[in-house]
């Protein structure tokens, strides 16, 4: 529910200006119903000057005469001033000068924990430019040497919801990528002998071949080897 600007000021005006009950009063200004009883017995907001709500557009004289008439009615505000302007922001967020050095610092946080943050989610959220968030990125930046990553929200220059909000969005692009890399990688996979040797290296898999390959030859030269002649001397000639 909106409340009006200054609700004490406001309420010590109704107070003093209508004959609207406590609860009436207390439900529209946002207070305690005792709050506004000490209000008016003067224990409460001491040396707070009333502030008319119908000079500044909040209520009006018709609306008051309603509620007065009728004393379970709620009192409706007109138009809240505050509100004014706040509608849906386009394009890069305004940074106040202040708060501008400390871009960089939260452009790098936001680079290293949420890199699924596209660029133009990075310059919305902090109210950058596109190159600024690649040289860092890149690592390029003229002053990265200076400067250490700090969350924008603790730099005050985006909120946490709305921080939040741009990681969800992101996030739910996630799960088709990581399942486009995993049905690529179904698709090369390769045994572990393949994985581990050259194709030029590998050994071949008939090992049982080449060994009786090895006996049988093996066999043909100790055929060809006459036993007696390996343990016979020769004869000496006699003298």
């Amino acid at each position: 529910m909106a409340l009006p600007l200054m609700q004490k000021a406001t309420a010590v005006w109704l107070i003093d200006n209508t004959k609207l009950t406590f609860s009436q009063i207390a439900k529209f200004c946002g207070l305690h119903e005792l709050e506004v009883n000490g209000i008016a017995d003067g224990e409460v907001a001491n040396g707070i000057r009333g502030m008319d709500p119908i000079s500044n557009t909040q209520l009006t004289a018709e609306e008051i005469k309603r509620c007065e008439e009728d004393q379970l009615a709620d009192l409706v505000l007109v138009k809240n001033p505050a509100a004014i302007g706040e509608g849906k922001r386009r394009g890069p967020r305004y940074t106040p000068l202040s708060k501008r050095q400390d871009r960089p610092a939260a452009i790098a946080w936001l680079v290293k924990f949420h890199p699924e943050l596209t660029d133009a989610q990075i310059s919305k959220l902090i109210g950058t430019t596109k190159p600024t968030i690649q040289s860092i990125r890149a690592r390029t930046h003229w002053n990265m040497a200076n400067f250490q990553p700090v969350d924008p929200v603790a730099l005050g220059l985006c909120k946490q919801i709305e921080l939040d909000s741009a990681v969800a969005k992101s996030s739910k692009k996630l799960p088709k990528i990581h399942s486009n890399q995993n049905s690529s990688d179904l698709n090369t996979i390769v045994s572990t002998e393949n994985s581990l040797m050259e194709p030029d290296n590998k050994v071949p898999s008939n090992i049982v071949g080449l060994e009786e390959f090895s006996l049988t030859d093996n066999k043909k030269d100790m055929e060809q080897i006459d036993a007696d002649s390996l343990f016979s001397f020769p004869n000496k000639t006699k003298e």
